[in-house]
């Protein structure tokens, strides 16, 4: 039974890779949304041609990678942007004696400028190309803490509003998904060690070159565009980061 198209898929690939393979294509193509359902085991067997056991190995890691989500009795969704799943999947910041807290995001400003060169560079655009820039002070246990300076492609996020940004009841990736169609497969980090700016230094409450985590988040798409940059400036006085796996991602309504 185990037939898979191979034209696409590189030679002496596991069978259930070939799979895994044409599930991302469907999910760059569009074909199934995040939050929707999957097609039934059943139907992706015969479309694929291959056996249960293969298609759930296939699906296995799929899940196990967070791009899918199964939810027993329901089936199997395409991950969706949920509080838990940006508290557990993209946050990192938290007590370094306690558990990790939903953050209280203060909106600051945005601004449509044009991106340096290395921005340009992270982004994978042009020098100079227009960019959305978003500024927001995040509080944990009452304290300013965070400052997140975040800048996105015009091309991807035409006619973003600073009122839209301000009065989102969610995420900024539930944002980017719900009203521009974008979105975030995964994202990549690096960090290293800054001296407050003096921008930086007043919206935390902190002396100008008070050491601080800088962190470099890069978001991308299921088709792996770079649709982020996401410049972080932590206080670690108090908190830390800490990154692990997390299984507590919910499927929409749940």
């Amino acid at each position: 039974m185990d037939q898979v198209f191979r034209s696409d898929v590189a030679l002496g690939m596991p069978l259930y890779r070939e799979v895994k393979h044409k599930i991302m294509e469907a999910l760059r193509d569009g074909e199934w949304k995040p939050g929707e359902p999957v097609p039934a085991e059943k139907r992706l067997c015969e479309r694929f041609g291959v056996s249960v056991g293969t298609l759930r190995k296939a699906v296995d890691e799929l899940t196990a990678e967070n791009i899918l989500i199964r939810h027993q009795g329901r089936g199997t969704f395409v991950a969706s942007h949920s509080q838990d799943r940006y508290m557990f999947g993209f946050f990192h910041i938290c007590p370094k004696t306690g558990q990790k807290e939903y953050p209280k995001v203060e909106f600051i400003r945005l601004s449509r400028e044009k991106v340096d060169a290395d921005g340009a560079k992270r982004l994978g655009v042009a020098r100079g190309a227009k960019v959305v820039r978003i500024l927001n002070r995040l509080g944990l246990g009452g304290r300013a803490v965070i400052v997140d300076e975040i800048f996105l492609p015009e091309r991807f996020f035409a006619g973003m509003s600073e009122e839209q940004v301000r009065e989102r009841r969610t995420t900024l990736y539930q944002l980017y998904q719900d009203e521009f169609d974008v979105a975030v497969l995964r994202t990549e980090e690096r960090l290293d060690a800054v001296g407050a700016s003096a921008d930086v230094a007043a919206l935390l409450g902190i002396a100008e070159d008070t050491p601080l985590l800088h962190i470099v988040r890069r978001a991308m798409t299921f088709r792996d565009e770079v649709v982020e940059l996401r410049h972080s400036y932590v206080l670690t006085d108090n908190h830390e980061y800490f990154a692990h796996e997390e299984s507590t991602l919910r499927t929409p309504g749940e």
